[in-house]
């Protein structure tokens, strides 16, 4: 699918500014979709939007269908009346600029808590008939996950496969005592996904009434502990206690010398593909329903994926295996038309791989990080090289800022010799006739200037900040998905430069 020439932003709604210790889907969502319009941009772009579990990861969420209740937004629930002024004034002091998980979510869950507890007592009875339609709608996922969060919750939070066998296996009728059990807990999760889903939508509504198109991320894989491997293991590589038998990751890359263990289930697509796909159908089906394009994850897995046998500590003893190839996207075009996907190709990426994105006319992704260096891929992402059909980053949620890059001379990435980050870095200065200065901006120009059709920049970038803004480092523990910025940092000079750039280079 053709995109028109756009420029836009790359920013997860956690990193956005405000009082309550978590970006949200509030006033500041808007704010931002209003300097978005200003500087004449037309997609913003996020990371997942389902509930977060180990690590705090968007890419390890609870549900693959599910929203995440920390976006939602407070202030809209005292609009709603189920949050009083004086609820909304006491607040712990946050830190500005990251998200303290540690500290955020008992807090804001205890909030939402009082919320859903005045919702149930106290809510109209159109607004009841509007969350009884929601809920109806979408039983087909909700029920699961309502039923598996209160049930984690029950048990201290953990993984699904230390609960009573019944349970576990999912027997009829220890589910059905379940329900009955925890009713209100339940009804909680049911409201909450009710509240975050009218938010999303008058997000959504926002951005397009200004021109702006939402990007999602649809993540290859799910999290093992979440309501998707509970409901259906059938569909997984899964051993008789319901652990992984084998899991995802990446061979040894730019990024880590002993690959990258994700830990994420596989798939048993022979499964899948005698159910029509049916599964990933409604996964497209409900992504579709949020945003306006989305971009898929890992898109190499779908051709061949990396398989890890457990146990494992590392990634580096892993084979590749066949996955569905191009019938997925057949079924998915059959059931749904042409889709707005954008091909994370990246990685280890082979003629077959490329032969599935070209039949179904998915754009594929170029980052400029990765442009300069001696890796075979990084001839395809130098601007004079792009063809029309691309959407090319600066930087992903995955690398350091342009600035952080630049200035690191690569300290911490292991797959690199520091003759090799001396000669990227002084091919980079040549290839962009620059001395160096504002290297944020100059990479941002050169994509603007290219024929690109998509050109995507992190909010790190336009603003031209340091390592210390990196959101995510792969292969680590703790401490990511915590950047915020602070509200002030989004002044005129950023909406004026991009504004210039844009209409300069036709986007």
């Amino acid at each position: 699918m053709r995109f028109p020439r756009s420029s836009g932003i790359l920013l997860h709604p956690t990193s956005l500014p405000g009082p309550f210790g978590i970006g949200d889907l509030g006033p500041e969502a808007r704010r931002f979709a209003d300097f978005l319009a200003a500087a004449g941009q037309s997609v913003w772009q996020v990371l997942p939007l389902g509930p977060t579990g180990y690590g705090d990861s968007p890419y390890q969420c609870f549900s693959a269908l599910a929203g995440n209740p920390l976006l939602i937004s407070p202030e809209a629930l005292g609009e709603s009346g189920w949050l009083t002024g004086a609820e909304l004034r006491e607040v712990p002091p946050f830190p500005e600029h990251e998200t303290d998980f540690g500290r955020v979510i008992p807090w804001k869950t205890s909030l939402l808590e009082v919320a859903a507890r005045r919702f149930f007592a106290q809510g109209s009875g159109e607004t009841r008939a509007r969350f009884d339609a929601f809920s109806e709608a979408n039983a087909g996922w909700l029920d699961d996950f309502a039923l598996f969060m209160a049930l984690k919750q029950a048990r201290g939070e953990g993984v699904w496969t230390q609960w009573d066998e019944p349970l576990r296996s999912r027997e009829p009728r220890a589910l059905a005592a379940a329900r009955g059990e925890f009713a209100g807990s339940i009804a909680l999760h049911k409201f909450l996904q009710f509240v975050f889903f009218a938010q999303w939508r008058e997000l959504h509504e926002y951005c397009r009434a200004r021109g702006i198109r939402l990007m999602g991320d649809l993540p290859i894989y799910v999290s093992h502990d979440s309501a998707d491997v509970w409901a259906n293991p059938q569909y997984f590589h899964l051993d008789g206690a319901g652990n992984p038998t084998v899991v995802a990751g990446v061979p040894p890359d730019y990024f880590s010398a002993t690959g990258q263990l994700w830990g994420n289930p596989i798939y048993r697509w022979d499964r899948l593909a005698a159910d029509g796909y049916h599964w990933w159908l409604e996964r497209f089906r409900a992504v579709l329903e949020m945003v306006d394009l989305i971009r898929l994850d890992h898109f190499r897995g779908f051709e061949a994926y990396w398989e890890i046998p457990m146990p494992a500590s590392t990634a580096a003893n892993g084979q590749w295996v066949k996955g569905p190839g191009p019938d997925l996207f057949q079924a998915a075009r059959d059931a749904l038309g042409d889709l707005p996907l954008v091909a994370e190709n990246l990685g280890v990426i082979t003629p077959e791989v490329e032969a599935i994105r070209a039949r179904f006319g998915f754009p594929g992704m170029t980052i400029l990080q990765f442009a300069f260096g001696d890796d075979p891929q990084a001839f395809s992402f130098r601007p004079h090289n792009f063809p029309r059909e691309v959407v090319s980053y600066t930087g992903t949620h995955d690398c350091d800022t342009t600035v952080g890059w630049f200035a690191s001379e690569g300290r911490g990435e292991s797959t690199r010799s520091p003759e090799e980050i001396q000669r990227e870095r002084a091919f980079t200065l040549r290839y962009l006739d620059t001395d160096g200065r504002e290297i944020h901006w100059v990479f941002i120009r050169a994509l603007m200037a290219s024929v690109a059709d998509t050109v995507l920049f992190p909010l790190q970038d336009v603003l031209g900040l340091g390592s210390e803004a990196r959101m995510n480092q792969p292969a680590t523990l703790g401490g990511n998905w915590r950047w915020r910025y602070r509200r002030e940092m989004l002044g005129e000079e950023p909406e004026r430069r991009l504004k210039e750039l844009t209409e300069l280079y036709g986007r």
